[in-house]
């Protein structure tokens, strides 16, 4: 731990040739291509902004910075809708015997289809993005759906989840244990459990969610090389139970091998599952306990998704844990650009990559850290802004207030 109180881990066999590595084939080209495809046939789809950072990457002495803006996705201010609207409509084209390159979305809305499946409740326990894209997903699709949110949660987004349809609670459980009482649920009522997180006999449909996620780095990718641009050196990735990240750190693994990018991984202090897992050193992951209190509610998790941690392990380059005052520090910059930079209203878990790079830039302290990763004046570095403000209240008391200052 470093005087600024960020942990890290460097992975050393990352970069090894091992055929042992889990493969990533799940983030093919092939695969991609389809889940492209079907998120095209929304009538709500299109491409979210890329933005180029050039001032600030003077500042911070680096050939490029590119921040990838979820705020603007389906309009739903978070990215989440790309996995869980891809997971549902796998699973009914499952119940109707089709293939996902087989369907659009029009299709699965028809009357013909919803006579055929009839009424479907989805279940979901989630921190608000992840649960809102589900229920966006169900409505659009003639189907219902019920969201589960751990205690603690902003009532803005459980508003925001009801507005989409669903019936909505805040429960009196942490994340991890939402998420139990949402496939408890699930299973009495005969409903479906569509979660962002795998374990020992679900995997299905977190793979489907995980692949979802896709869409956004391999629309990343193609705006990058549109620009003109040789890919990212650095990749900065946030995590909670790590589909995110795993999705996006399969995707890289796969097309671009041992040519990838450097892949740095970042969660909260109080809820560093996948860190935590990396530093047992046994290839297993490790949960963490307790309320998993952190500002970046959106990575509020405590036990890893079994299929991403396994990805996460062979082929990202670095795990951190940060304190709240990272994410908070990424939020101000992102709100308060330099000269011509474009303003990108980030929330707290789209902003703490953006805060960690900032740091290792500035600080002597993180001079070590900055040397492993080999982050210099010819780095290109891309940073996935995951959500916008999801909770205005607590976004204006880190911009307009101050709150959670840096060290």
């Amino acid at each position: 731990m470093s005087s600024l109180q960020i942990e890290y881990i460097f992975n050393k066999r990352a970069r090894k040739d091992n055929a042992s590595k889990v493969s990533v084939g799940v983030m093919s080209k092939e695969e991609m291509e389809n889940v492209r495809e079907f998120h095209k046939s929304f009538s709500e789809y299109r491409v979210t902004p890329l933005h180029e950072l050039d001032n600030l990457a003077g500042e911070f002495k680096v050939e490029k910075i590119w921040v990838k803006d979820e705020a603007y996705r389906f309009g739903l201010n978070a990215f989440k809708v790309l996995g869980g609207s891809l997971a549902i409509g796998k699973y009914l084209g499952q119940r109707l015997g089709k293939q996902i390159e087989e369907l659009t979305f029009e299709k699965l809305r028809s009357k013909e289809v919803k006579e055929q499946l009839g009424d479907i409740t989805f279940v979901t326990a989630t921190d608000g993005n992840h649960g809102r894209g589900i229920a966006w997903a169900a409505r659009q699709l003639r189907q219902k759906s019920v969201v589960f949110m751990p205690k603690g949660s902003s009532e803005i987004r459980l508003e925001n989840i009801k507005r989409e349809g669903a019936q909505a609670y805040i429960t009196d459980y942490n994340y991890d244990d939402a998420v139990r009482y949402a496939d408890q649920y699930a299973k009495q009522h005969g409903d479906v459990v569509v979660q962002d997180t795998a374990w020992e006999g679900y995997e299905d449909i977190p793979l489907w969610i995980m692949q979802g996620y896709g869409t956004l780095i391999d629309e990343a990718i193609e705006q990058i090389e549109a620009l003109g641009q040789d890919k990212p050196t650095h990749v900065f990735l946030q995590v909670g139970v790590g589909s995110f990240a795993g999705a996006v750190q399969g995707y890289l693994a796969s097309k671009y091998g041992g040519k990838r990018p450097v892949t740095v991984i970042v969660e909260p202090s109080t809820a560093a599952c996948i860190y935590k897992s990396a530093k047992a050193n046994d290839g297993k992951p490790h949960a963490v306990e307790g309320d998993l209190t952190t500002i970046m509610s959106g990575l509020a998790c405590g036990v890893p998704n079994t299929i991403s941690w396994e990805i996460l392990r062979d082929y990202s380059d670095m795990y951190v844990a940060c304190p709240d005052y990272v994410a908070a520090r990424g939020v101000r910059i992102l709100a308060s650009p330099l000269k011509e930079d474009p303003q990108i209203v980030s929330g707290e878990s789209g902003a703490v990559g953006l805060g960690l790079l900032s740091l290792l830039m500035e600080k002597e302290a993180l001079k070590e850290m900055k040397g492993l990763l080999k982050i210099n004046e010819e780095s290109k570095v891309l940073l996935i802004s995951t959500e916008g403000d999801t909770d205005p209240a607590d976004y204006r008391r880190i911009v307009w207030d101050g709150a959670f200052p840096s060290r």
